[in-house]
Order: structure tokens, then sequence, then C-alpha cells
């Protein structure tokens, strides 16, 4: 009983380490690179280190525990700076050329650095890994967390982290798109994208909100919708609402358009 009282504190407080630990790891990126989405798109990896202990500890049939958590924190430090090793060549080519093939060229030539990051530290822990004497057999979780984290990190790095930045440029065109529309001076599209917000937000307060609060939807509602989970109404109204605007946005076009061509 004390040995578990012990072994949950220092689960706790290791819990309270590794979040300030990732606090103190995106202040620095979001400094470093002067944004506060960047640290996003290369601290994202480090879920995915997480595959590959869980992973690991089920194939070697040891169970999570307090050493553990300490491989995870270092291996948090390397799979972030492999990470961040990759981001930064992509940037630097993009001042140059076009996005996709600085992620390409980025890829390409950081390929070499992370994976002798990675075999250094993998080969450097494979003797503890396969070490089978009494006194080595509590160091084996920190082990495993480190070698199968860091060797699944490696593969994820190459494909995710790429494929984030692309991701993060499509949504920050789409976000610098809405905003160029936010400063029409047209009072009718902003009237229209005010409702759209509106109707969004009012549609989910009347089937997500009153089941949070409530635990059901309205009655007047759920009679007249479908039986379908909450999620795929609120869904289904907002393809509705969203529908409905493109619409009436494209009608009111065409008809300043019809106006604008007649003599």
């Amino acid at each position: 009983a004390g040995l578990s009282e012990q072994e949950d504190e220092f689960l706790s407080d290791a819990l309270f380490g590794l979040m300030l630990t990732l606090l103190g790891i995106f202040l620095v990126l979001a400094w470093v690179f002067s944004s506060w989405t960047r640290p996003f798109v290369i601290m994202a990896i480090v879920p995915f280190g997480l595959v590959g202990t869980i992973w690991g500890h089920a194939v070697w049939d040891v169970p999570l525990s307090m050493f553990s958590v300490v491989g995870l924190l270092g291996m948090i430090g390397i799979i972030i700076n492999d990470s961040i090793v990759l981001v930064t060549q992509v940037d630097e080519y993009a001042q140059e050329r076009g996005l996709i093939p600085s992620i390409i060229d980025g890829a390409a030539d950081r390929l070499r650095p992370v994976l002798l990051t990675t075999l250094t530290t993998v080969l450097g822990l494979a003797p503890l890994l396969f070490e089978q004497s009494q006194q080595a057999q509590f160091l084996k979780p920190t082990v495993i967390t480190l070698v199968y984290g860091l060797g699944f990190g490696m593969v994820l790095v190459l494909i995710m982290v790429p494929a984030l930045i692309a991701v993060q440029h499509d949504i920050f065109r789409q976000i610098t798109a809405f905003r160029r529309g936010l400063r029409f001076r047209q009072s009718g599209v902003r009237a229209m994208l005010t409702l759209g917000v509106v109707a969004v937000l009012g549609w989910m307060s009347a089937t997500i909100g009153a089941v949070v609060v409530f635990g059901d939807m309205p009655r007047l509602l759920s009679e007249v919708l479908p039986d379908l989970p909450v999620f795929a109404l609120f869904a289904m109204g907002c393809l509705l609402i969203v529908l409905m605007l493109y619409v009436a946005m494209a009608l009111r076009r065409a008809t300043g358009l019809s106006r604008r061509s007649s003599p």
C-alpha cells in the first residue's frame, strides 16, 4: 500500500512536470519562430511517439510504470528536436521557392540528421534493452520508451510533420481569404456571414448544448428530427446552413452582375 501511494504521488508530480515541460517548450518555440501556430505543428508529433511507446511495452510484456514516464520526458525532447530540424529546413527553403517543393527538399535533406539522431540513441540503448540481469530490469520501461518511441517517432516525423506544414498552409490561406471577405464594404456580405455564424451557434445550442446541459434535446426537435446521433444532426445542420448561405451569396452576386450589365 505504501509503495502504491508513493507511485501515485510520483505519477501526479510527473504529470504536472510534463505539462510544465510542454508549456515551456511551446513558449520557447513561439519565441524562436515568432508564431503561435508553428509550435503546434512541431509538438503535434509528441502524441504519435506514444504509439511506439505503448506498442513496445506490449511487445515486451512490460507494464507502464513511473520509469516509463521518466523515459517519456526524455523522448519528448529528442523527438521535438528532430521536428525542429525539419521545420527549420523547410522554412529556409520556402523563402526562395514554393511550399510543396520546400517540403519535399527539406524532408529529403533532413533525412540523414534525423536518422542519425535516432540511431545513435536507439543503438546506444540496445544493450540495456536485451540485458537479462535482474539489476537492469527496473530500467526496462525507460529503455523501451526511448527505443520504440524514437523509432516510431523518426518515421512519423518525416511523414506527419511535412503533412502538417502543408495543412497549416492551406488553413492559413482559407483564414486569409475569410478575413479579406470580412473587409468588404458590402453590408449584405457581412450580414449574411453574421447570420451564418449566429445560425451555427444557435443550432449547436439546440443540439449539442441541450444534450450537455439537460441530457436530451428539446421535445419539439426530437419529434421532428430523425433519430440520429446528436453530432450527426449538428453536422447536417451546419452543412445545410453553409449551403443556404452559399446559394444566397451566389444569387446576390448574380443579381448584382445582371444589374451592372443592364443598360
